[in-house]
């Protein structure tokens, strides 16, 4: 069974930077797409960035420019590097892949992170 362990949420000044890191555990798997998402309190989980296995990414228009996901494959690991960041950044951060292992292709959660950008 796959597992997502996050860690480097906090709290922030406006303008600071945080790195939020997700790895995977677990035996006998590949792992495709990682995403990461947020969700501020009151408000629908959204889509921040995709990373494929090939490297390729996306941003969702509120984050482009200021968020950065990377991945290092070798580690199972990947990162979401947070800059300017800004009160509206605010929310719990989950990060998400799609994996193939001997239970089929499936998506793991991790447990969430909390961002807090404040003065």
């Amino acid at each position: 069974q796959v597992q997502l362990v996050e860690s480097g949420g906090g709290l922030v000044q406006p303008g600071g930077s945080l790195r939020l890191s997700c790895v995977a555990s677990g035996s006998d798997f590949s792992i495709y797409t990682m995403r990461w998402f947020r969700q501020a309190t009151g408000k629908q989980r959204e889509l921040v960035s995709n990373i494929t296995s090939g490297g390729s990414t996306i941003y969702a228009d509120s984050v482009k420019g200021r968020l950065t996901v990377s991945r290092n494959n070798d580690k199972n690991t990947f990162y979401l590097q947070m800059n300017s960041l800004k009160p509206e950044d605010t929310a719990a951060y989950y990060c998400w892949i799609l994996v193939v292992g001997t239970g089929g292709v499936k998506g793991v959660w991790g447990q969430g992170t909390q961002v807090t950008v404040s003065s």
